[in-house]
């Protein structure tokens, strides 16, 4: 049920603020955001979205009747920071829409600048990673924690790796972003569901200090790592250009294992010499490469015309040809500097299977370029340094 105080139809600025036990903070938080808003001219509302076992409700209920902005949902059986955000999202009423916590690690100071920066972007992203930023409020076990998941999902995911801090839960958005949005995420990172998922084409960071918490405890566990492993295999599920990618490394992994098993059956079944026997594991594995590729990483994207068709083949293997010298060129060129030839032979492949996604996504099955162009508009990222924050 959603107490409401104020029930007008539309509301400036709605600030989501998911809470779990902050009996403490929930005062302070309010507090701290009506002082800062004190001074600005559009109308707001503070909605907390109530998982709590403890007497945060209670609390909630007087802040409701003390101020009209304030307004809270407690949820009895349901828990999940990013479903609640989401409800949060469904049951507000502003053309703006601020998510933050409630621990005032997120500094409320900063939601006039954000909102002053909406006028221009259509998401805004408080940053502890640009110039200017710091994540001084974690201990080294939470920064590392917190690198760890920030790379697992840039690396996984593309829409993600322009974004410096895509695990903050500190963000501004327009509505028109969650338009047609499908959000249906699980743990604790709501933004990377916003940004894989929503309607928007440009996203602006700003720089702000993270601090310590003041009072309660931090509710991250492991079960809430393993949803966020969970969560970013669903996201690359549902992001077509990810998910062809991990199926393109999967089935090169496993022409390997089908080009050692061709070359071991070509000498010693066929008796040919090493040289000649090489080639046609590699000719074999490439073959097999292809036709899984075609079948499975770009099934979406069959070229109707006929010709086009008829060179796909050749097309790939001369693409892979290029890739294996890349290989074998990093690799001599460490031969060259005295370094490992373990680490350049690695570094060539890195290389080279990228520049065979991208090449076979442009020229062997180029209407996969016009499907994310489909899926995704053009993406412009801006950061904002501290010297300029105004």
């Amino acid at each position: 049920m959603l107490y409401r105080k104020d029930d007008a139809d539309k509301m400036h600025l709605s600030i989501v603020i998911p809470t779990y036990n902050e009996k403490v903070n929930v005062g302070k938080i309010t507090d701290k955001i009506r002082s800062v808003l004190a001074a600005e001219d559009y109308s707001y509302e503070i909605l907390f979205m109530d998982d709590s076992s403890d007497d945060t409700p209670t609390v909630l209920k007087q802040l409701t009747r003390q101020y009209h902005e304030i307004c809270y949902i407690h949820r009895n059986n349901e828990r999940g920071l990013a479903s609640a955000v989401v409800e949060g999202f469904n049951q507000s009423k502003g053309d703006y829409i601020i998510v933050m916590d409630a621990d005032l690690q997120h500094p409320p100071e900063l939601i006039p600048l954000i909102m002053k920066r909406l006028t221009r972007a259509d998401i805004v992203i408080p940053s502890r990673f640009i110039e200017g930023g710091s994540d001084g409020g974690l201990n080294w076990l939470r920064k590392l924690i917190s690198w760890t998941a920030r790379s697992i999902g840039r690396l996984s995911i593309k829409r993600l790796r322009p974004i410096s801090d895509c695990t903050s839960g500190y963000f501004g958005l327009k509505r028109q972003v969650l338009t047609a949005a499908d959000l249906n995420p699980i743990g604790w990172k709501i933004l990377m569901e916003v940004l894989v998922k929503g309607n928007y084409e440009s996203v602006h960071e700003i720089p702000y200090s993270f601090v310590a918490r003041d009072a309660g405890q931090s509710k991250m566990d492991l079960r809430e790592q393993l949803n966020y492993i969970k969560h970013i295999a669903r996201l690359v599920v549902n992001s077509p250009e990810d998910c062809r990618f991990f199926s393109f490394c999967l089935i090169g992994a496993l022409g390997v294992l089908v080009n050692i098993a061709c070359f071991a059956m070509l000498i010693n079944l066929f008796q040919l010499n090493g040289l000649i026997g090489s080639l046609g594991a590699s000719l074999l594995a490439m073959l097999h490469n292809f036709i899984w590729n075609d079948k499975v990483t770009w099934k979406r994207c069959q070229q109707p015309i006929g010709w086009r068709r008829l060179i796909k083949l050749p097309m790939f293997m001369t693409i892979c040809g290029f890739g294996i010298a890349l290989t074998a060129l990093f690799a001599q060129i460490f031969i060259w500097q005295y370094w490992n030839i373990y680490l350049g032979q690695l570094t060539g492949i890195i290389i080279a299977t990228c520049w065979t996604y991208t090449a076979n996504s442009r020229w062997t099955w180029p209407n996969s370029v016009k499907d994310n162009a489909i899926n995704h508009n053009r993406l412009i990222v801006t950061q904002e340094y501290a010297g300029k924050l105004s």
